[in-house]
């Protein structure tokens, strides 16, 4: 009730600044003013378009000159020091709400016009008479609800406009794959960015299922959060289980005698059930020891009341996801772009097909092109790109959405798997078609293995770049072993010649990776 009535507050406040269709600049780490001031731009028939924390100056003032926002929200005092001196220039900035105090956050900043800035805080602190009702029948589920900026493989981030109704269609969805797995009130602690339309959406999905959520502090505190939130169901990315599934590995690996053989069994009676396959007698009773002796152990460390861990935002390794499965921490595969809203189907809980993505969502039609490529129709699908039609047209056509992944539909259950992205296969010089994710994967599920990327086009053989885990930094014998292990598990064409190590990782700050 507190937070629907700040909603609101707010929302009268931002329809006095803009007008219906306004862009507006939403910068701030996780936190639940990012929720409310979100739904108040949306409310007020503003179009929400959120921003990385990560992103650096230049990034801001691309973004600013290409959306054009009336108002910008911004956390503290950090986010608008890298803000601070585009918005002095542009006119069209009527104002700036501050989610910490203002004072703190604007000061020793050279300001112009500070008069603009206004604090959050102090606005909600407003008389709640004039504000007990909002109207806004404007709002169709075809306007615009968010323009989410996707970073490409090159040039500058695409604005993806997504619509009140694509977003509504994914929770449809969403609710279906969720409502199995509690009968209680769900409790989640969110903590991918919200500017990311995964977590975007997910925080829809929060609201749609009625749960308790939980803000993470900050990555290094994860771990902590988990086990004081307790969630019943947590999203994130595949690298995220990728950490989880080397630690957890590490630590079985080490247990020794009777310890040792009850894991054995944990992983195989895991499989079968995974798999739907038959137990004898003897298996049954042995799956409800290791139900309780590791399972349930494992599941404690993540406060115990886990019933999923959902994947998106990339390929989950299948053995990764054999593995998670079968320790007892149930693992959803999904699959989405930003550009459809963002889901395009997901693994229920009743049926986990690990090799894929599950079935697609009712809201949207799926179907695969001749040359393999996965299209996408429905309501999810985006409004368009913001300013870019040429680059709207090439990707939408006759209303399919064309995705750049390559995938096929499973004619029994019409389950989806990805096999490939379209622009990031290798074609070698003698026009054979690699895979370098498929290879990048098993390289990076070695403890030894931090990052990896493999590298190879219009060339005769494979390289890799790799940057070992810290503990083998100065190992380099145990890398060259690592590689010629899985050189063994692959085609000639796939093996990887040659690597070059690299002792500093692949990040944001030295541009090595985009935000996404």
């Amino acid at each position: 009730e507190e937070t629907e009535k700040n909603i609101l507050k707010l929302s009268k406040i931002i329809k006095k600044t803009i007008t219906e269709g306004d862009r507006c600049l939403l910068v701030s780490e996780n936190r639940p003013e990012w929720f409310i001031s979100d739904l108040a731009i949306m409310l007020a028939g503003g179009i929400t378009v959120p921003a990385y924390t990560t992103y650096t100056e230049e990034d801001y003032k691309y973004l600013i000159e290409d959306c054009e926002p009336s108002l910008v929200v911004v956390s503290n005092n950090d986010m608008l020091r890298k803000l601070s001196n585009i918005i002095n220039k542009k006119n069209f900035i009527k104002k700036v709400i501050t989610l910490d105090d203002v004072d703190k956050v604007t000061n020793g900043l050279n300001l112009i016009e500070k008069e603009k800035y206004l604090d959050f805080n102090f606005l909600l602190k407003e008389n709640l008479s004039e504000y007990d009702k909002i109207e806004n029948n404007k709002l169709k589920r075809t306007s615009p609800a968010c323009i989410i900026y996707t970073s490409g493989t090159g040039g500058n981030p695409k604005g993806v406009i997504l619509s009140h109704g694509g977003i509504l269609n994914n929770l449809v969805g969403a609710c279906e794959i969720m409502k199995p797995l509690f009968n209680s009130r769900p409790v989640f602690l969110t903590w991918l960015p919200l500017s990311h339309s995964y977590e975007h959406c997910v925080q829809f999905a929060q609201i749609a299922v009625g749960a308790k959520v939980f803000y993470a502090e900050k990555l290094e505190k994860l771990l902590e959060n988990i086990s004081q939130a307790k969630p019943t169901i947590m999203t994130a990315v595949p690298r995220f289980y990728q950490n989880l599934y080397n630690k957890i590995n590490n630590n079985l690996k080490k247990q020794k005698g009777f310890k040792a053989k009850l894991i054995d069994a944990t992983l195989k009676l895991g499989k079968k059930k995974l798999l739907h396959q038959k137990m004898n007698f003897f298996e049954k009773i042995v799956n409800s020891l290791v139900e309780i002796l590791v399972r349930k152990k494992i599941n404690k460390q993540f406060g115990g009341n886990l019933k999923a861990f959902v994947s998106g935002g990339g390929a989950l390794d299948k053995e990764i996801g054999e593995f998670l499965n079968s320790v007892g921490l149930p693992t959803l595969q999904g699959y989405g772009l930003t550009e459809t809203s963002p889901v395009v189907s997901c693994n229920p809980i009743h049926k986990i097909k690990v090799d894929t993505v599950g079935p697609p969502f009712k809201g949207n039609k799926v179907k695969i092109a001749h040359d393999g490529e996965i299209l996408v129709k429905g309501e999810n699908v985006m409004l368009g790109y913001w300013n870019k039609k040429e680059e709207t047209d090439k990707v939408i056509i006759n209303g399919w959405l064309h995705t750049g992944d390559i995938g096929e539909i499973d004619p029994l259950d019409g389950y989806l798997k990805i096999t490939d992205r379209k622009k990031d296969i290798i074609v070698s010089a003698g026009g054979d078609n690699i895979s370098p994710a498929k290879i990048e994967n098993m390289i990076t599920n070695e403890v030894e293995i931090d990052q990896c990327m493999v590298y190879g086009d219009k060339k005769n053989y494979l390289v890799a770049l790799i940057v070992p885990s810290k503990e083998f930094l100065n190992e380099k014998e145990k890398i060259y072993d690592v590689i010629e292990k899985i050189n063994k598990k692959l085609t000639l064409l796939e093996k990887i010649k040659k690597i070059q190590l690299i002792d500093e990782n692949f990040s944001i700050e030295n541009g090595l990776m985009t935000p996404t």
